[in-house]
């Protein structure tokens, strides 16, 4: 088995910029570590913070058990508290999936700090 196909383990980290909590993940999310990504914003969650940006910037793979717990935290979050800021990896079924109509999505963490908290009308 060569190393390229191995998965890479999920890795998530936790730090707070701009009055916002940032979850930054690395890895792979399946069904596998999306409990872990789960556990994590519900953490993110229970700081109380008006805003959650999810730096995914670094994950090789978002998929259908990732994809709902993005969507429950975001509902839990309410309108503009969930940002996410995904790898083109992730950004690909966030798209196919039409998520980022229901996601605030951002190309840069920075942009995502510097957001309003309400979307903008489409």
């Amino acid at each position: 088995m060569s190393s390229e196909s191995v998965p890479k383990a999920l890795e998530i980290h936790l730090s707070s910029a701009a009055g916002a909590v940032i979850v930054t993940v690395h890895g792979e999310i399946d069904m596998a570590s999306a409990p872990s990504l789960q556990s994590a914003l519900d953490e993110a969650l229970r700081a109380a913070s008006p805003a959650i940006v999810v730096d995914m910037s670094d994950v090789g793979f978002l998929g259908s058990a990732g994809l709902s717990v993005l969507l429950a935290a975001s509902e839990a979050t309410g309108t503009g508290g969930l940002r996410v800021v995904p790898s083109d990896a992730a950004r690909r079924p966030i798209e196919v999936t039409a998520l980022d109509r229901l996601l605030m999505v951002f190309d840069t963490v920075a942009d995502a700090l510097a957001a309003d908290e309400t979307p903008s009308p489409s």
